[in-house]
């Protein structure tokens, strides 16, 4: 009597969860580093022990998912990441010490958490700072060295200085789901304080435009500019996949200038702790493209 495997090689998944991400077997092999043959061979034998067709050829060859091929892609980069850990913690050097890290408020609670459980599990024995600044000031920090390692958003970045673009997307018009205050002539706006680059690009686009507009509320955080917006008191800018329930995205026809697109940046000091500040700067950049890897499936 044959038996059943008892398990799924994480090599085979790795392979698997490269060919999904890259659409391509060629590229595929390049990131594990092994031929294009060898790799068309695993998928051989992981789709042999599920039993069922993994891939499918769309237009100009490229390798897309079945539905099957898609329920296993979420599931394996779980283990993946599960696995990933477990060796990290038992077989990376421990790490002691501590990191100063720095973030727009913006940013802190839509991408910090998981960040910072991953980096606390993998290396329970580093110590995390956080500082919630506008991106104008965490740059002062990173200049005088009083801050480690920070995200910070384009167009405060410093001139010549390092700085790895972690995100890119769209800035949007942001009104309130129950009012409307964006037809309101001189159209209220709540920005940032002055320096902020969002506040700088809506004004640009109003000017523009010439549209007739005043600043009616002015804040140093995100969630200061929302609050009014949830009162149905002025629209606000924003990345439309942060918003809380109560505000929505302005569509193109309801009368405002488009906005530019814009990035978040991951910058380091001049002196940071090493290697700590390594470490987690890999962190964060890997939560920050497995998550635009999510954005683009969800598209898809």
């Amino acid at each position: 009597m044959s038996m059943l495997p008892t398990g799924l090689d994480p090599d085979l998944l790795r392979s698997f969860a490269y060919i999904a991400e890259e659409g391509s077997f060629t590229r595929a092999a390049e990131r594990v580093g092994r031929s294009q043959s060898a790799v068309s061979m695993q998928m051989q034998r992981l789709e042999g022990l599920l039993g069922e067709k993994l891939f499918s050829r769309g237009k100009g060859g490229q390798v897309q998912l079945t539905s099957q091929g898609r329920f296993l892609l979420e599931r394996a980069r779980t283990l993946l990441a599960l696995n990933d850990e477990i060796w990290s913690a038992f077989r990376a050097p421990q790490l002691q010490g501590f990191v100063r890290l720095g973030s727009p408020d913006d940013y802190a609670l839509r991408y910090l958490p998981p960040i910072l459980k991953r980096f606390a599990d993998t290396h329970p024995g580093v110590d995390v700072e956080v500082t919630c600044l506008p991106s104008s000031e965490l740059i002062e920090h990173l200049r005088d060295g009083s801050i480690d390692l920070s995200l910070i958003s384009e167009g405060h970045d410093i001139a010549g200085w390092p700085r790895q673009e972690l995100w890119r997307g769209q800035l949007a018009w942001v009104t309130s789901e129950r009012h409307a205050p964006h037809r309101l002539n001189p159209l209220p706006v709540a920005l940032a304080r002055a320096g902020c680059s969002w506040r700088e690009a809506a004004i640009r686009a109003l000017d523009k435009a010439g549209m007739r507009y005043r600043v009616a509320y002015n804040s140093a955080s995100q969630t200061g500019t929302q609050a009014p917006v949830l009162a149905g008191l002025a629209v606000t800018v924003a990345a439309d996949s942060w918003l809380p329930d109560g505000l929505r995205r302005m569509r193109p026809d309801e009368g405002l200038p488009p906005l530019p697109d814009f990035a978040i940046l991951l910058m380091k000091s001049r002196t940071p702790t090493q290697p700590v500040t390594d470490v987690l700067a890999t962190h964060i950049a890997d939560h920050f493209r497995q998550e635009s890897t999510r954005q683009d499936r969800r598209a898809a």
